[in-house]
């Protein structure tokens, strides 16, 4: 009886395949990153004008070579600066020290007096990137909060919901009455 040979696998394709298996997981993969700051960047204009600021409606955060926080020209913790953000936002007593408001026409809401603040924000060269993104992150709450509050007060829905079901109409309502006004200088040598 003749002994049977067993039959050789061709080896020769399988690293095109192998590589064509790479390909296809590379193009197909996503890689999600969660690092960085949702900014939206104003196009470039040219001789631009600053509009004058009164000094009532600037509220002025300054973040030292030694992290700490000098805002409206007093010291402050980070875990402080979302309430007085809030609070000058808001302005919800209509303080004198506080931004001064105007009245607008807006959807869903009618006259309503709207807030001319502008946060202006600027960093030491040495600033840590810690204390800068724990201040980017607490201004963004700051307006977060508030527009949530008056969402759910108005529509029985969270901010955030309006704009996870993608309603534009409120989500632009809401965002008129508080828009989000972070005016960042460049770096410089602030000390304290």
């Amino acid at each position: 009886m003749a002994k049977r040979e067993i039959p050789e696998i061709n080896a020769g394709s399988m690293a095109d395949i192998a590589f064509l298996l790479l390909v296809f997981f590379l193009v197909t993969t996503t890689m999600d990153s969660d690092f960085g700051l949702m900014r939206k960047l104003p196009p470039i204009v040219e001789d631009m004008k600053t509009p004058p600021v009164r000094k009532r409606n600037l509220f002025t955060v300054l973040a030292n070579k030694d992290d700490e926080l000098l805002v409206k020209g007093k010291l402050m913790e980070v875990s402080e600066l979302r309430n007085a953000a809030k609070e000058f936002i808001a302005n919800p007593k209509n303080k004198i020290d506080l931004p001064e408001k105007k009245e607008i026409d807006v959807p869903f809401f009618g006259r309503t007096m709207v807030s001319k603040q502008v946060i202006s924000l600027q960093n030491d060269n040495a600033t840590s990137y810690n204390l800068y993104i724990q201040v980017q992150n607490e201004l963004a709450a700051a307006y977060n909060e508030l527009r949530n509050e008056l969402a759910m007060q108005q529509f029985g829905k969270t901010y955030d919901q309006l704009v996870e079901i993608g309603d534009r109409d409120r989500v632009k309502a809401i965002r008129k009455i508080y828009p989000q006004r972070i005016s960042e200088a460049e770096p410089r040598n602030v000390g304290r």
